[in-house]
């Protein structure tokens, strides 16, 4: 799998949520000012060639659908930052994300207690 750009990931954003649509209904759900038909057409048949979406033809107009799933691409580039970042370490994450102050204390003790119910479970 290859990380998506800025822009290809705005527009598997907007699939991953229609689950199905054509290009201009992806058009209407981006913010203004909104790009160009054929930018946004060019892309698509990017992430189509990458992989991620494919399409179903009804005559000239085309209806696409994602091939990769929101969770898929999200523990990919997750998996990506912790190896290139934290020497894949999720405590390292952690503690960046706390320095940084990105986690306050609520949700650190939620951190805490996910942690404790899956070594309960295991």
């Amino acid at each position: 799998m290859n990380e998506l750009t800025k822009a290809e990931e705005e527009i598997m954003q907007q699939l991953w949520e229609l689950e199905r649509a054509y290009v201009k209904e992806i058009i209407e759900r981006l913010p203004e000012p909104k790009p160009a038909y054929t930018t946004v057409s060019t892309i698509v048949r990017i992430l189509e060639t990458k992989g991620f979406i494919d399409h179903k033809a009804f005559g000239k107009t085309h209806q696409y659908f994602p091939k990769v799933s929101k969770e898929d691409y999200r523990k990919f580039v997750t998996e990506k930052l912790m190896n290139g970042y934290f020497g894949n370490s999720v405590g390292e994450m952690v503690s960046f994300f706390v320095k940084e102050q990105q986690i306050d204390l609520g949700e650190a003790d939620e951190i805490l207690k996910m942690i404790e119910q899956f070594k309960n479970k295991n």
